[in-house]
């Protein structure tokens, strides 16, 4: 875990929504010198924060709704913090929690060296790793319907169909194999669906390989010529990791990528493990 620990002059902690987000700014003493709700628009944003960017730095959670506050905090030269949502487990454990306690909390965080860091990923190649991510999602779309054909294969009884429909070579005869026409149907519009989704994987494929080629030739070639490392699997190290700088030990990494079960121990006694799902299988 990294928390960020450099000291400002003031200190911003934002709940941030898709509509509206919540501001609270301290300085140095820890007093309250803005705490309001305004519209998640950038001119707001800038003109909310006018008066003290003199040496500001700005926290927010790590949330789906932040790149575009990331980007204008970066392109206006202000200190962004992403913090890491899993960590800041302060901000879920009082009594009370609202849009203004959360982002007062988010700024005692800051201000006090406690708030956990996620890493800001840069823009220039932010969007081709969201778009292999997205090629995830279909991936699983069409595994489901081929464990449907399977399925609906052991519902009735059928012989094993013996070959990988995965392969659009191996498909022919699928359908015939069933009797009854609304299963046919069922089965065809399965097979259509797979078709068309390995129309898309090929295309998005292609498109993510010629981005990666422009982003980091160099690295997405030398990750090829690791054994068992493919295309796919050296895509998603190139855009999961991006910069394997950014891990200051081996350790580092190793905890990064899941491969270590931290230790909950008390008093001499090891009472399980934890984090298991903080950081990134890849």
């Amino acid at each position: 875990m990294r928390f960020y620990t450099k000291t400002h002059q003031h200190y911003c902690g934002i709940d941030l929504h898709a509509k509206t987000l919540y501001l609270c700014i301290l300085d140095r003493e820890g007093q309250i010198l803005l705490h309001k709700n305004v519209r998640s628009r950038p001119d707001d944003f800038l003109a909310a924060v006018a008066p003290f960017r003199d040496d500001l730095v700005v926290a927010v959670e790590c949330i789906f709704t932040g790149y575009w506050l990331a980007d204008l905090c970066r392109n206006e030269g202000i200190e962004f913090v992403l913090g890491h949502a899993l960590y800041m487990k302060a901000i879920h454990g009082g009594k009370a929690k609202n849009d203004k306690v959360d982002a007062l909390k988010i700024a005692t965080l800051l201000r006090g060296g406690t708030l956990p860091q996620a890493y800001v990923y840069p823009p220039e190649m932010r969007a081709t790793r969201d778009l292999l991510r997205r090629r995830l999602h279909l991936v699983r779309r069409r595994a489901n319907l081929l464990a449907h054909i399977q399925n609906t294969n052991h519902q009735y009884n059928l012989p094993p169909i013996g070959k990988k429909i995965a392969y659009k070579s191996n498909r022919d005869g699928v359908v015939e194999r069933f009797s009854d026409p609304g299963v046919r149907a069922i089965v065809q519009l399965d097979l259509d669906l797979i078709g068309h989704y390995d129309q898309l994987l090929t295309d998005l494929e292609l498109q993510i390989v010629k981005r990666a080629i422009q982003h980091d030739p160099q690295a997405f070639h030398r990750l090829r010529t690791i054994p068992c490392v493919g295309k796919i699997l050296a895509l998603v190290i190139l855009y999961e990791i991006h910069d394997i700088r950014r891990f200051p030990t081996v350790q580092d990494f190793v905890s990064y990528a899941r491969l270590v079960k931290p230790k909950k121990e008390s008093a001499g006694k090891v009472s399980g493990s934890g984090g298991a799902k903080i950081g990134n299988p890849i």
